[in-house]
């Protein structure tokens, strides 16, 4: 009987000595626990507690591949985690802190948080009066979380960490515990305050914000992740532009906000891993006007002029350029003065126009408005007016009735006031149709100017204005040049009825951008209204300067206006784009799908286009067309998008501005990695551009420069 108790007893010590061996590895095991797709630890560095202590705890995760776990705003769904702590007395915890997170796509949804791993350092205070009841105190409290991928799934533990207690502060700090390594690893990626150096502002515009952040030099990139829920759209894309000194992110709205917020609070994340949070109030910082410097800001004047001079060339304004040479050649027996006179009104009908063109666009501006250059053509009725004018003035250069636009009257004092108003009407219609053309060297300019302040818009616009009216101003102020022209003759009457020829050609490329963008049925309006005209025209050559003749042509005129501008408020808007009928590799842009394919590492190509711009449908013609260009285009495994601008849409707007642009053709080539800038191409493109640009994408150079 004896014996049989002694051996209980030994075992029941025996056990009691087991539990106290292996409670240092239970209370492990209650610091981590398992679940689905994940395993989450309580991490609490110290080796014991004393009063007055201060330290930091954290919450780790453990995921597999392709799970994350949330920010404190998880985005378009989810849930951040929760601890909620049972603390021993005389001890408190502070809030969880969250390092920067990640944009994680999630369908068509856009989630903010971690994949791999994480830890949300949470700091611990012990209060000075502290006195542990036991020798050992324990750290723990329930932890939720919801883990996603394709599909969510909620999960919840408790946890729990033992630590000895004593009632005075160690001799010695002792050694850094893996424990303490592993939080101050995570700790480093928490978002600062925002320098005092630095600075943030935002603008509203009709589609969202733009947010500027000035930190004195310029990023690689930058993404936005705003504290607040239901302000932004958060799957739409961040355009970024990288500035001297900072960034400016354009950013969506919530389709469902309705007041504007008084201030933006969010985090934003450079590319260094830099994370800071702010709250940005409402305000301008002109980085790009602020920072270039008097070299640089000559570069774009000198790059607008360059620009207005190749715009002459263009086939849109060719024709305007030529009917004033063979003015000049008409006009070859008058005095120098008077050729001067007529160049520099002509400049300064450009100048008139263009100053006009900027007004607008800085006044739209300020309204929240993003538009371009060229956005008139975006307009089917400024679309039926030029072109009735331009078949007004073919029917006239083909000699069906004159209306006085050359600058042959050299007669009276009111023909000579005729002739001046002729070069000025000539130097506006020179800049109305040279608005859908972009050349060479604009496009930087452009897009610099409609970015900068209103001083700095005005003068490269200026530039622009003075480069296109050169060429013919150098010829009025050098008549010399003159006597290399043939001398003046019957043949003049005939050039000046071929001219008409092109001009007809530019109303037919006209009418098929109206029939582009307006409504299903009004093209046959149209067509009736340059029907009107001609019979206008007929009336006019038939019975010149007769008073009944000239009342009757101007109800025709009047009628010809009045029926297409009818048929456009008569009928529904066409749906049919430029991008639908277009080649089929080419997707149609939405800034969703964009970003779908850089979150999935796919290299991108856009092509922003019109169809009233001329440029872009000769680059899509004679090179994006062509079969060898296809093919190396679809080998290659890039995403080709197309952009359609021929109706203004203001996501484009906003992706042109992004991008340091205003208006098309513009070209754009985003690397398979998402952090990479993208690389803009020149506005005319041949083959081998195309071909140089997909070798570099297939092997980028070690120290690529090239960025919006």
């Amino acid at each position: 009987m004896v014996s049989h108790r002694i051996k209980a007893m030994r075992a029941r010590y025996s056990f009691i000595l087991l539990l106290v061996l292996l409670l240092p590895f239970l209370s492990h095991a209650q610091a981590t626990a398992s679940a689905p797709h994940l395993s989450v630890q309580l991490v609490v560095p110290p080796s014991q507690i004393y009063p007055g202590q201060n330290f930091t705890a954290g919450l780790y995760f453990k995921l597999e591949p392709g799970w994350h776990v949330y920010w404190i705003n998880a985005g378009d769904s989810g849930e951040p985690p929760v601890i909620r702590w049972t603390l021993p007395p005389g001890v408190t915890a502070g809030t969880m802190q969250f390092p920067a997170p990640k944009r994680l796509p999630l369908g068509p949804l856009m989630d903010f948080g971690y994949e791999n791993e994480v830890l949300f350092p949470i700091p611990i205070s012990v209060a000075s009066d502290f006195k542990p009841a036991t020798p050992t105190v324990a750290f723990g409290g329930k932890v939720t979380w919801l883990v996603c991928r394709e599909v969510c799934l909620p999960g919840s533990t408790t946890l729990s960490v033992d630590r000895p207690a004593s009632a005075s502060a160690p001799a010695s700090p002792g050694v850094v515990s893996a424990d303490q390594t592993l939080i101050d690893r995570f700790r480093s990626t928490l978002p600062q305050p925002l320098p005092s150096d630095y600075a943030a502002k935002f603008q509203t515009t009709s589609k969202g914000f733009t947010l500027t952040v000035q930190t004195g030099h310029r990023e690689t990139s930058a993404e936005f992740f705003p504290f607040d829920q239901n302000i932004l759209a958060n799957a739409a894309p961040q355009l970024v532009t990288y500035l001297r000194n900072g960034v400016e992110i354009s950013l969506t709205k919530d389709e469902n906000l309705t007041a504007i917020p008084q201030e933006l609070h969010g985090l934003v994340v450079l590319g260094d891993g830099r994370a800071y949070e702010f709250r940005a109030t409402p305000g301008v910082l002109n980085l790009a006007a602020n920072q270039m410097p008097a070299t640089g800001m000559l570069r774009i004047v000198l790059l607008a002029f360059i620009g207005g001079v190749i715009l002459n060339l263009m086939p849109c304004v060719f024709p305007v350029l030529f009917l004033k040479g063979l003015a000049l050649v008409q006009s070859s027996a008058e005095e120098r003065r008077k050729q001067r006179l007529h160049g520099l009104v002509y400049t300064l009908g450009i100048l008139v126009s263009f100053w006009v063109i900027v007004a607008i666009l800085l006044a739209l501006r300020s309204a929240g408005h993003n538009l371009g250059w060229g956005f008139q053509f975006q307009s089917p009725l400024f679309i039926v007016l030029l072109s009735l004018l331009l078949f007004f003035l073919g029917l006239s250069l083909a000699g069906q009735f004159e209306i006085g636009l050359t600058l042959t009257s050299t007669g009276s004092g009111l023909a000579a006031k005729q002739g001046y108003e002729g070069s000025f009407f000539t130097g506006i219609l020179a800049v109305v149709v040279a608005t859908p053309c972009t050349a060479p060297f604009m496009g930087a300019a452009v897009g610099y100017a409609l970015a900068a302040s209103a001083t700095v818009t005005i003068l490269i616009f200026t530039a622009l204005a003075l480069g296109l009216a050169a060429p013919y101003l150098l010829l009025a102020f050098n008549p010399a040049w003159t006597r290399l022209l043939p001398r003046p003759g019957a043949w003049m009457e005939v050039l000046k009825q071929a001219v008409s020829i092109p001009i007809f050609g530019t109303v037919i490329w006209l009418v098929w951008v109206f029939n582009q963008t307006a409504a299903a049925g009004s093209l046959v309006f149209l067509l009736t209204a340059f029907l009107l005209l001609a019979i206008a025209g007929w009336i006019l050559g038939r019975w010149p300067a007769k008073a009944p003749a000239t009342i009757a042509a101007v109800l025709v005129l009047t009628l010809a206006v009045a029926v297409p501008v009818w048929a456009l408020h008569a009928f529904a808007p066409s749906k049919i784009t430029h991008a639908e009928n277009s080649n089929s590799l080419w997707q149609p842009y939405t800034p969703q799908l964009v970003a779908k394919y850089r979150a999935e590492g796919k290299a991108v190509f856009i092509d922003f286009t019109a169809s009233w711009c001329l440029s872009c449908q000769v680059n899509e013609r004679v090179v994006l067309d062509r079969a060898d260009v296809q093919q190396a285009l679809k080998s290659s495994g890039i995403e080709l998008i197309r952009a359609d601008w021929t109706r203004h849409d203001e996501t484009i707007a906003d992706a042109l501005a992004a991008l340091g642009r205003s208006g098309v053709p513009t070209y754009v080539l985003y690397p398979a990695d998402p952090n990479a800038p993208a690389r803009l191409l020149p506005e005319v493109l041949t083959p081998g551009i195309v071909f140089r640009a997909l070798d570099e994408l297939k092997s980028p150079p070690v120290t690529a420069n090239s960025r919006p």
